[in-house]
């Protein structure tokens, strides 16, 4: 694929290749939720929580509810509800391993991201998730999250992307539907017009919550 003297091993040879960060950038990382972080929390319907596990795979997995879903605790502490989803539990079996947690935070329509790291627990504390409650439905457990970085990541790469302009998206018409894949990919129990119409309930707002 590509000469082997080519692969940057150092961090020397890193800096040589890339110029040394703004004094912004290098400064930036608080180790608390502020006034401005605390706000883009509670603007966000959409995280992608990063973990790893103790071989070192990671594991990157979204959630997503209404606005605000993710509690704030305090000015170090997360709490984000994991609702009914693939029950993998990817990530929490991770945090059972390695604790270490990332979380990307995302608002629709601005370009920067909070990025925001710490450490995990798996919480089923019944006062915590009655303050969770969506469709009337509280959810099964939550992850708090104990802060310890937090940064906005600037807009560049969004805005590199064209992620919130309809008229630059791509066609999708020709793409699988998930349904297709996981017949081709997985041994599964239903074909695909059942899980077609199982994956069709969703989209109603049915079996969610």
């Amino acid at each position: 694929m590509f000469d082997s003297e080519y692969v940057i091993t150092t961090a020397e040879e890193l800096r040589s290749l890339v110029p040394p960060p703004r004094p912004a950038q290098l400064t930036k990382v608080l180790s608390t939720l502020d006034e401005h972080s605390r706000r883009w929390v509670e603007r966000s319907p959409f995280v992608v929580i990063s973990s790893v596990d103790s071989a070192g795979r990671m594991d990157l997995s979204p959630k997503g509810d209404p606005p605000g879903f993710v509690r704030i605790l305090d000015d170090r502490t997360l709490a984000i509800p994991d609702r009914p989803g693939n029950r993998r539990l990817d990530t929490l079996l991770n945090v059972l391993e390695r604790s270490r947690v990332g979380v990307l935070f995302v608002v629709p329509g601005r370009g920067e991201v909070l990025r925001v790291g710490g450490t995990g627990q798996i919480v089923s504390d019944p006062e915590l998730l009655g303050t969770m409650i969506v469709a009337d439905r509280p959810p099964g457990l939550a992850l708090v999250v104990t802060v310890d970085e937090v940064m906005f990541h600037c807009g560049k790469s969004v805005i590199r992307s064209r992620l919130w302009s309809p008229e630059a998206w791509p066609e999708i018409d020709d793409l699988a539907s998930y349904a297709e894949c996981l017949a081709d990919q997985t041994t599964s129990d239903e074909t695909v017009a059942q899980m077609e119409a199982r994956f069709a309930t969703w989209h109603d707002g049915n079996e969610l919550y």
